[in-house]
């Protein structure tokens, strides 16, 4: 005997008999509460919570007098509405005259307060404009005068906006705005609703003065953004372009001291050859001088393939020296800049290091020229000092004799870094900077005794 199927399970009746009614509305109920409660602590936390406390409004402007500027506003309309509203709570709406002192003052005197604290000093305005008209509500004919809002209210509340607007954020504006509008609508709304409305204008005026406010803030805030971001990357540049220098200098000593290395090795294999009668020990101690002048041009090979940039593959040509400063002079020469060259005849032994840095200093010069000073005469001077114990390399030229667009030149592009770079590393010293005829002068006095730091 078969067994029929079941029928389909029906939601459980609630004990009243209606299915999942009051379970279901309480649950409704529950989640209702529950994004009220949460929409509460928002708007609780973005009026408590004030951005910048205790900064001035301007306070970052260089000029003292628009640091001063929020408060002098600020005092000028504490000067003015204080003794009006005081005047017209008491004649015209009929307050007690201690209640209208009290009242105007809380509402007037904390916009001075609003200059380094406008979110603050709002909460104390806003009650203040409450009870004010708490207090007017019973005033005599209240139905032919501005009301919940004085006039007074109105331009104090406008001026407080204004320090609100350029320091809180969006989110914090919102809610003033909606508070605002909220408590003089409800004050229309209560019995008995009597006065002019003024709940609307101010409701208006509020927003206006918010939105342009926080506008100009928003763009303030990125345009400061941005120039903090220009700084950065600008800074990041320099250090980009300091390591490249470094390595770019550390490539080319790798030349000069792989060619000292170079000897050594050929001198110590070769010196049990070349001396008769050498003692064993000392042909031994020729043969470990030999392996660890090897061994240190195998480690300065693998740090040079660190070093070296994807780029850099062309750089297989002898590194230059001050017999190339010829060359360079008539390169731009040929580029439309006339240099007058003075080389010393005699200048005796160059260290290597010296050299090379001696060359890449008149070629950055010279590059610079072509690219800042087009057709400015230039003088180029390498010499030594009297005391024989300096190399003295000069670049001066003039005020350029056109004004034009940057060309392309021969230098390595990073100028004056590079140069400070190669004078530090073998103990020299540089001296740049402008002349009073426009030009600019490159001084750089490089030892010829070098000892690297």
């Amino acid at each position: 005997m078969s067994s029929l199927p079941a029928p389909p399970s029906s939601p459980a009746p609630d004990p009243q008999g209606k299915p999942g009614g009051p379970r279901a509305a309480g649950g409704l109920a529950r989640g209702l509460l529950r994004s009220a409660r949460q929409g509460l602590n928002s708007l609780g936390a973005a009026l408590s919570t004030p951005t910048e406390p205790g900064t001035a409004l301007l306070g970052q402007a260089g000029s003292r007098w628009m640091r001063l500027l929020p408060y002098a506003v600020a005092l000028a309309l504490v000067a003015s509405l204080l003794p009006v509203t005081v005047v017209v709570l008491i004649h015209t709406y009929g307050v007690n005259g201690a209640v209208a002192g009290v009242l105007a003052t809380a509402q007037t005197a904390p916009l001075l307060m609003a200059v380094s604290r406008p979110l603050q000093a709002w909460w104390i305005v806003f009650a203040a404009d409450v009870l004010g008209a708490l207090a007017m509500m019973d005033a005599r004919n209240v139905h032919d005068l501005p009301w919940p809002w004085t006039p007074m209210v109105v331009i104090g509340y406008a001026g407080l906006m204004l320090a609100v607007g350029l320091r809180e954020q969006r989110r914090t504006l919102l809610c003033v705005w909606l508070v605002t509008g909220a408590a003089g609508f409800a004050f229309q709304l209560a019995p008995p609703s009597t006065g002019q409305g003024t709940h609307l204008v101010m409701f208006v005026l509020s927003g206006v003065v918010l939105l342009v406010t926080g506008m100009l803030r928003e763009h303030g805030d990125a345009q400061r953004r941005l120039v903090e971001q220009e700084t950065i990357s600008e800074a990041e540049r320099a250090r980009r372009t300091l390591l490249e220098e470094r390595a770019r200098i550390a490539r080319e000593l790798h030349d000069v001291v792989a060619h000292h290395m170079s000897v050594i090795t050929v001198q110590a294999d070769s010196a049990p050859y070349r001396i008769e009668g050498l003692p064993p020990a000392a042909s031994e101690e020729f043969s470990a001088i030999a392996a660890s002048a090897r061994e240190s041009l195998t480690e300065m090979r693998r740090l040079l393939a660190v070093l070296r940039s994807e780029n850099a593959e062309g750089e297989r040509a002898p590194q230059p020296g001050i017999d190339r400063v010829q060359q360079l002079v008539e390169a731009t020469i040929r580029a439309g800049v006339p240099v007058e060259l003075r080389l010393a005849a005699e200048l005796g032994h160059v260290p290597q290091a010296v050299d090379l840095s001696a060359y890449r200093i008149v070629q950055e010069a010279l590059a610079n020229v072509v690219r800042h000073a087009p057709g400015a005469r230039t003088r180029v001077s390498v010499s030594r000092s009297p005391n024989l114990e300096w190399l003295i390399v000069l670049v001066v030229n003039g005020a350029p004799a056109e004004r034009g667009s940057p060309l392309e030149t021969s230098g390595t592009g990073h100028g004056l870094v590079g140069m400070r770079e190669r004078v530090r590393l073998i103990g020299g010293s540089l001296d740049t900077g402008p002349l009073p005829d426009g030009g600019f002068r490159v001084a750089a006095r490089l030892p010829l005794f070098p000892h690297l730091p």
